[in-house]
């Protein structure tokens, strides 16, 4: 008989759960997070099952990466796309994982993709570095709220890399309370600049874009680094059958429901890569800062819209450009793209 497995997975313990063809409940147990134990458990009905599922939480890698190495058929859960049932009165942990089971089982387990065991370190550094870069942005977006709500004027990224002790009173129009604070800014936005550039030196050192990945490097907007970042998001580019379906993954289309022509409400906006949507949002204001043409669209967007908007107009198009240049194998054309 064919037995189908799913595990919800926590920070110190998980939940086990065998059903058979039937959705009978095989084996049902609450297990700590430890991987020989856990394979223990699953050992005498090893030969049935057909596949595992396992909840895509933070704390994946260790327990997929063991039970594949032994032998095992993982199936990694898109959790933001599973729904379960409305209306009952009581769920639990048991629950959840009975839930995965029963969709596995059906052939209906909304899945993740498994990024391989050895690229996840450098993917996992160069999260790192987009986390330290928006922190290094809220450092500079505090020190132009403080100058412009006290001088009435802006203060450019460019002029506040420039400032210095003697320059920092000066853009504070003498205010010391005001100067601390931006100074306090400052401290902080050149530990992250020195840190992010320690990151880069070893993704640098450590990794190279795949030849595939090469013609990213035509885009005006994307260097090695967002290049590699868009690469190791991006995983197996086969399994996006259509450029709608790649740019939907970097979040770069509105999630909504219709139905006879009406909307319904909005979709899940989880779904998706929240560090591939990053990446392309970054090369998009490289590129309307270097490349006139895209500069002339993002302006035209920013005067119907917002800059916020125009941005993630300028990303969608570079996503889908993305998407041609790496399949097609073909250089950036920004006459197309941005047509």
């Amino acid at each position: 008989m064919k037995l189908y497995s799913a595990i919800d997975l926590h920070s110190n313990n998980s939940v086990l759960v065998i059903l058979d063809e039937n959705d009978r409940i095989v084996y049902e147990r609450r297990l700590p997070n430890d991987l020989p134990f856990i394979l223990a458990q699953l050992a005498p009905h090893r030969k049935s099952i057909e596949a595992i599922a396992v909840e895509s939480t933070y704390n994946w890698y260790w327990l997929v990466d063991g039970l594949i190495e032994a032998g095992y058929t993982l199936k990694l859960v898109n959790t933001a796309a599973v729904k379960t049932y409305d209306g009952l009165k009581y769920t639990g942990d048991e629950h959840d994982a009975r839930h995965l089971a029963h969709l596995l089982r059906l052939g209906v387990l909304p899945t993740g993709y498994i990024y391989p065991k050895e690229e996840r370190a450098v993917r996992d550094l160069l999260r790192k570095r987009a986390q330290l870069v928006r922190c290094r942005t809220a450092q500079i977006l505090s020190i132009q709220n403080l100058v412009s709500r006290n001088r009435g004027k802006g203060i450019s990224t460019d002029d506040i890399r420039k400032l210095d002790d003697g320059t920092v009173s000066q853009a504070c129009g003498g205010d010391g309370i005001r100067a601390l604070a931006v100074q306090s800014n400052l401290a902080v936005m050149r530990c992250l600049d020195e840190q992010i550039r320690g990151l880069e030196r070893v993704v640098l050192a450590q990794a190279k874009l795949k030849p595939a990945f090469e013609k990213l490097l035509t885009v005006d907007g994307i260097g090695k680094i967002l290049g590699m970042t868009i690469m190791y998001e991006a995983g197996n580019m086969e399994r996006f059958a259509q450029v709608g379906n790649f740019s939907s993954y970097a979040r770069c289309v509105s999630s909504s429901r219709w139905s006879n022509g009406k909307k319904k409400g909005e979709g899940n906006r989880k779904n998706g890569n929240k560090y591939l949507a990053w990446a392309f949002v970054e090369a998009a204001h490289f590129a309307v800062r270097y490349n006139e043409r895209i500069g002339r669209f993002y302006q035209r967007k920013k005067a119907k819209k917002n800059a916020a908007v125009a941005v993630k107009a300028v990303a969608h198009k570079l996503a889908r450009a993305c998407y041609h240049i790496i399949n097609d194998q073909v250089p950036f054309e920004e006459a197309r793209a941005f047509a």
